[in-house]
């Protein structure tokens, strides 16, 4: 029952633009969002001011993006209602709201109604590389050449054009390439027939076949509206076209809809997410009442006028301005590097003396634009002795970098039955497990004729490497590598993804540019020597008290008192493809979005650097700093210097500081200085 008791205690702690989206219950309600603004307590103390004003639990519904974001807004709604212990998932009870993520969602309408359109509730969720498997086959059944176009390629089409709500006859509409058209549609009308035929549903089914669902089947559509009284969205500037149409569907003719998002973190338009679902909000629902949280609690006034200065320069936006009232604090730094292995190092440093005055290691963040600039950064801190903790995969564990590798090792050895397994059938060549058993027994003779060749050209690669060993230096004969067996071709031709993935092979060549003093051989055996090392080096897998490195797209909705952006060149971060001219409005301010992403992450201090020099794909290439730099009030920054020759190399000033390392302590949990 309504408890005005309560209602009070709900209501505290809040600033006035957070309760008036709490007490704005009715219609449709854009809560617009900026980084560090409560948004979370937002939504939350909102279901609970709702629920107790007489609505039933199970008439409310919450959905976000991500298990761990479902399970922290479940936890402290739970909390508020005294329900603590209660877990929710993808099942439904009257008395409490239902909180998780859109996939949730769509598995526990698929499962309840599912049959209605042939999804019998016993049918299972395929795992990515489960789903990679079928398309696989799917493509052997249509005659497409697995070299001609990549597995992954494949399945990444079709599941951006599900999360269109596509159709194997829409792609001819909206694929440009006739070919590449015919091709998806053959190969997407298969497997969606061996979906049904397996009783088996992949990712991206359970929000497209929900969606058809509620469209085709009206009594279905009016039971849920029925049911969900007020719906919640977080995150709402990620969604895509399907999760759009499934949030217009469930709100109905009522349209009690409260979407909480911020047009400024919409970063993720490769996975199909469109700004414009947060910008036409109040088109889509007339009378939307729109409310600012504008107040942060994370980031010190520096921070948010530096980070207000640059997205200010963006057009496709919802206006809004970050304060606090949270102390001015530190000015951000720049450190302008004579290459990467100089910004590393200073990068290390300056890690290494806020460790010195009392941070933990795990207060501290490194972000990059792209992978590949995370090499020579976990070398920098290996260097200095300092924890840290790749998130993703780190550089020589990725797979397009190991699969390099083996090829160099297989050549060297054979019969390395690891290194064969890897690389035989990259790029595909066909050989199953029966002919790698064979082969790796050394039985290939009795192999058929045809398979025999193409494993006698496999054969005949590794020799050409061999020996192309025995004249080449190493970095010469990585890029060697990389071309003639085919890697490039594959990742030239592909994604952003892809361009990624081309951008680390590139980077192996720069590693090995140091090894190229050595006579001989003994370039390359030292340096797959050190490679082995390092990579064999993951003892900080798992732990938590450590640097974390990761790109600014996996940042997102992460905060640090400590952030290091590094990279901060132009064509690197801004990327040269954002600066295409083909590419639309949204795309190019995507960039500069980033940047405010990875700004926001910080709390206390923000650190940024570039390098003159960069060594890519073996070739060092001369920088100008990223035009980002450009947009930032000149008064927030404080330059960073090396300190002049007469101090060692490991040396800088900081503040009129001299800083200087030898390393970490582990015995003392502590940094050793000079």
């Amino acid at each position: 029952m309504y408890s005005e008791k309560k209602t009070k205690d709900l209501l505290a702690n809040l600033n006035p633009a957070q309760k008036k989206a709490v007490l704005a219950t009715e219609g449709p309600v854009l809560i617009v969002a900026g980084a560090g603004a409560g948004k979370t307590k937002t939504l939350t103390h909102r279901i609970g001011h709702i629920m107790e004003g007489g609505v039933p639990g199970g008439a409310i519904l919450a959905i976000t993006f991500t298990n761990k974001a479902a399970k922290e807004m479940r936890e402290r709604v739970f909390a508020l209602l005294g329900a603590e212990g209660m877990v929710g998932g993808f099942g439904r009870r009257r008395d409490l709201p239902f909180i998780g993520t859109f996939h949730g969602l769509g598995i526990s309408i698929l499962r309840e109604k599912g049959e209605a359109i042939g999804i019998p509730k016993s049918a299972s969720i395929l795992a990515q590389d489960e789903s990679l498997k079928l398309i696989k086959q799917s493509m052997v059944k249509a005659g497409v050449d697995p070299k001609q176009f990549e597995p992954r390629k494949v399945q990444g089409l079709i599941s951006r054009h599900k999360g269109n709500l596509g159709t194997p006859d829409t792609i001819e509409q909206t694929t440009n390439n006739r070919y590449l058209a015919t091709t998806l549609k053959r190969v997407f009308v298969l497997y969606e027939e061996a979906l049904r035929s397996a009783n088996v549903l992949d990712f991206d089914d359970l929000l497209e076949k929900t969606v058809k669902l509620l469209q085709s089947h009206e009594e279905i559509l009016r039971y849920y509206q029925t049911q969900w009284q007020y719906i919640h969205v977080d995150e709402y500037q990620d969604t895509n076209q399907v999760q759009y149409q499934l949030v217009r569907l469930l709100a109905g003719k009522t349209k009690n809809i409260c979407v909480v998002g911020d047009s400024d973190q919409n970063i993720y338009s490769w996975r199909g997410a469109s700004i414009a679902n947060i910008l036409n909000f109040e088109e889509d629902y007339p009378g939307a009442r729109v409310i600012l949280l504008e107040q942060n609690y994370r980031s010190t006034q520096n921070i948010l006028s530096a980070a207000n200065t640059v997205i200010a320069k963006n057009t496709m936006r919802k206006q809004k301005k970050l304060f606090t009232e949270n102390v001015a604090g530190e000015k951000l730094s720049l450190f302008a590097g004579y290459d990467e292995t100089d910004e590393a190092r200073f990068v290390a440093m300056r890690i290494a003396a806020l460790l010195s005055s009392g941070a933990r290691p795990n207060e501290v963040a490194i972000l990059y634009r792209t992978n590949f600039q995370s090499r020579v950064l976990e070398e920098a801190l290996l260097f200095a002795g300092i924890p840290y903790q790749v998130l993703g995969v780190r550089f020589y564990e990725r797979k397009e970098v190991k699969d390099v590798l083996s090829y160099l090792k297989a050549a060297r050895n054979p019969n390395s039955p690891f290194d064969l397994e890897r690389v035989i059938n990259v790029p595909a060549r066909g050989v199953g497990k029966v002919t790698l058993m064979k082969i790796l027994a050394g039985e290939a003779d009795k192999l058929p004729a045809t398979m025999r060749a193409k494993v006698a050209l496999f054969y005949a690669l590794l020799e050409k490497i061999k020996h192309a060993e025995e004249t080449m230096k190493p970095s010469v004969l990585i890029a060697f590598i990389i071309k003639e067996t085919g890697i490039e071709r594959i990742l030239s031709d592909g994604d952003e993804e892809d361009t990624e993935r081309l951008a680390n092979v590139r980077e192996l060549v720069s590693v090995a540019t140091r090894y190229d003093v050595f006579e001989g051989e003994e370039g390359i055996e030292q340096f797959l020597a050190d490679v082995a090392l390092e990579s064999d080096q993951d003892t900080m897998k798992g732990e938590v008290d450590a640097v974390r490195l990761m790109t600014i797209h996996a940042s997102k909705g992460l905060e640090f008192p400590y952030v290091f952006i590094t990279g901060m060149e132009q064509d690197l971060f801004p990327s040269r493809r954002s600066r295409d001219e083909s590419k639309d409005q949204s795309e190019q301010e995507e960039e500069r979005r980033l940047f405010y992403v990875a700004l926001t992450r910080a709390a206390k201090k923000v650190f940024l650097s570039y390098a003159s020099f960069r060594t890519i794909f073996g070739s060092r290439t001369v920088n100008i700093p990223s035009e980002f730099l450009d947009d930032l009030d000149q008064a927030l920054l404080v330059n960073e210097s090396r300190e002049g020759e007469a101090f060692p190399e490991n040396t800088f000033k900081s503040n009129g500081k001299r800083v200087s390392l030898l390393g970490w302590d582990e015995d003392n949990d502590s940094v050793v200085y000079i």
